[in-house]
């Protein structure tokens, strides 16, 4: 699995979003688990960029989302938990063959 994690408070980190995006893709398993992180959520006084975008952004590709902080440790666990329940499933549903992965 991978977290793929941008600023709330700087558009040009969510701007980059596509790229880092097809990167992770190019060089992993095509059915990579990726949770979508928009982190600092506790300076939302501060956003640049709405909850409603990342949300939009992980539904058309895919992606879990989540806003975290890491600062207040806001949803952190919890990202890394439902990424780890949805490689779970994966595996589950026979997506993943765990004695063949890298």
């Amino acid at each position: 699995g991978a977290l793929l994690v941008y600023d709330i408070t700087r558009r040009e980190t969510f701007n980059h979003l596509t790229t880092w995006l097809e990167d992770a893709r190019q060089h992993s398993n095509s059915n990579m688990v990726i949770m979508l992180i928009g982190n600092k959520s506790d300076l939302d006084s501060r956003r640049e960029v709405r909850r409603e975008e990342g949300e939009a952004f992980a539904r058309e590709h895919g992606l879990v989302f989540m806003e975290t902080s890491a600062k207040t440790a806001a949803n952190v666990e919890e990202a890394f938990i439902n990424t780890a329940k949805e490689i779970y499933e994966k595996i589950q549903e026979g997506v993943f063959d765990i004695n063949n992965e890298v």
